[in-house]
């Protein structure tokens, strides 16, 4: 059977990715309430990954929307060093500690699905705010798309892509207005995108639906 692995197992979206490929795949999950994992800490990240099997789909589930006791920053005033760091910590540089571990792992027709956000794309940005998440999710998937590059010089057949979820069912967007899904409907959604995709579409940023976003 084929190899998944779900980091961020726990969350809404990652429990339901993990479920979702049970069907078809052998999934491993990891996350930091059930394992352990801090993806802001490069020792974590390695002995988490030390000893998986080759990876044949993988979704990097983890992120915040601000640290614990914030909230995302309607103003230039409301930024606060120590938030920014925290969310670019664990949204920008673990999904770069993971795909650094991560890549020796991969078979060579892998799919590799980073969750990011719509509101890191800097060309579809037209409201501000939001500073520290919007900037974290930017990077995380430029460190995306330079990883497509340097994975897909070894592995040609791999796809290695951005994913926007859509506003999902979670804790995480309580008290957000915008139209939801719920986890289940995400997990089918971003499953079947990212399966989907072809090499070429390899360092992409991609919706739910499939249709790529602006950087």
């Amino acid at each position: 059977m084929t190899h998944a692995l779900v980091l961020g197992a726990s969350g809404g979206i990652g429990a339901a990715l993990a479920d979702h490929l049970s069907a078809d795949h052998d999934v491993t999950r990891l996350s930091r309430s059930d394992d352990g994992l801090d993806v802001t800490d490069e020792a974590s990240v390695e002995a988490a990954l030390a000893d998986l099997a080759p990876v044949d789909i993988a979704f990097v589930a983890t992120g915040i929307l601000a640290p614990e006791g914030a909230e995302p920053e309607k103003s230039l005033d409301a930024i606060a060093a120590e938030a920014l760091a925290r969310t670019f910590a664990v949204n920008a540089i673990g999904p770069a500690l993971v795909l650094k571990h991560l890549a020796p792992k991969l078979t060579d027709a892998a799919r590799v699905g980073v969750l990011t956000a719509r509101v890191g794309s800097i060309g579809d940005n037209r409201m501000g705010g939001w500073y520290a998440y919007r900037a974290a999710k930017a990077a995380a998937n430029q460190i995306t798309h330079g990883a497509a590059i340097e994975i897909g010089r070894k592995r040609k057949g791999a796809v290695v892509v951005a994913l926007h979820p859509g506003t999902v069912e979670t804790p995480f967007t309580a008290g957000y207005k915008a139209k939801k899904v719920t986890p289940t409907e995400a997990a089918a959604n971003l499953v079947r995108v990212l399966t989907e995709l072809a090499p070429e579409d390899t360092g992409g940023f991609f919706d739910y639906a499939g249709e790529r976003i602006e950087w």
